[in-house]
């Protein structure tokens, strides 16, 4: 299996702390479901941080940021029980991964980690077998 593209961002928790506290940059960011589940953590800063830094990191793995109708909306982070994150992949992101890549079968492996200060994400997208 080929690695198509990885991507890598870090965040400095106080500055999505201090947007945090403008209603709007939220709407604009995080997805209904990204939102929602927020609201059942503690720690909304280092939620938040750690999904902001993984939509970047999607969207430098994928080599094109954000543009060509790419927002940070678009892509959505979810954990499965045992906290492991992972994207949620929309039908608007299959169609940027086959013009982008001609591929339609692939993969997206997402790490994500933080400590007081920082939030990081690492991405890979992997062309899967088919």
């Amino acid at each position: 299996m080929k690695i198509l593209g990885i991507g890598v961002d870090i965040v400095d928790n106080s500055r999505i702390d201090r947007s945090l506290k403008n209603n709007s940059f939220i709407k604009r960011v995080f997805s209904k479901s990204e939102i929602l589940s927020a609201e059942k953590t503690k720690d909304k800063k280092s939620y938040y941080s750690k999904r902001f830094a993984a939509k970047e990191a999607f969207s430098k793995s994928i080599g094109t940021g954000f543009r060509n109708n790419l927002n940070f909306k678009d892509i959505s982070i979810v954990n499965n029980k045992l906290g492991k994150p992972s994207f949620v992949i929309t039908e608007k992101i299959k169609k940027i991964i086959k013009k982008h890549f001609k591929t339609s079968s692939f993969n997206f492996f997402l790490s994500i980690s933080d400590e007081n200060k920082y939030s990081i994400a690492y991405v890979i997208l992997q062309k899967s077998k088919k």
